[in-house]
């Protein structure tokens, strides 16, 4: 048995061998499984800052190459570790919902939750503009379990 990663998502640090093209290095990938086997698969469409994926998925085989990939936290909902304080002024409060996404790089981007004053219902709004942020950041997001409610 290989020891391949765990399915989620990751950055590359390196190409991989025999699908450079396909997979460079410093691009976000999700490592997945279908019929016991392993596939990497690049992002497909980006839909309220969540990447979606699709086809084609390559095969993995490589156990040396799974190791060079950075894992990443799930995209979703955290509360932020601390204030985030913007040059030029403005500034997000410490515990703050924001919403992680990522870029096509791999890189942590995130959107904070808004209230609308003047909004009928009781929901909490993401911009579809964010802030990229350090891998420092990322790693210390607190997770917060939103309930996620599908429409009937």
């Amino acid at each position: 048995m290989l020891d391949l990663p765990e399915n989620g998502l990751y950055r590359t640090t390196t190409a991989m061998p025999g699908h450079e093209d396909a997979f460079p290095a410093d691009v976000l990938v999700y490592i997945g499984e279908k019929s016991g086997q392993k596939f990497v698969v690049r992002p497909g469409q980006n839909r309220n800052n969540r990447w979606y994926w699709g086809e084609p998925t390559t095969v993995m085989r490589s156990p040396t190459w799974g190791r060079t990939l950075k894992r990443l936290p799930s995209e979703g909902f955290y509360t932020l570790p601390e204030d985030l304080n913007f040059e030029g002024g403005g500034r997000w409060l410490k515990n703050a919902i924001v919403q992680l996404g990522y870029n096509a790089q791999g890189q942590g981007i995130i959107f904070v939750g808004e209230s609308r004053d003047t909004a009928t219902d009781n929901a909490l709004y993401f911009s579809d503009r964010g802030m990229l942020i350090s891998d420092e950041l990322l790693e210390r997001l607190v997770w917060a379990p939103i309930l996620p409610v599908r429409a009937h």
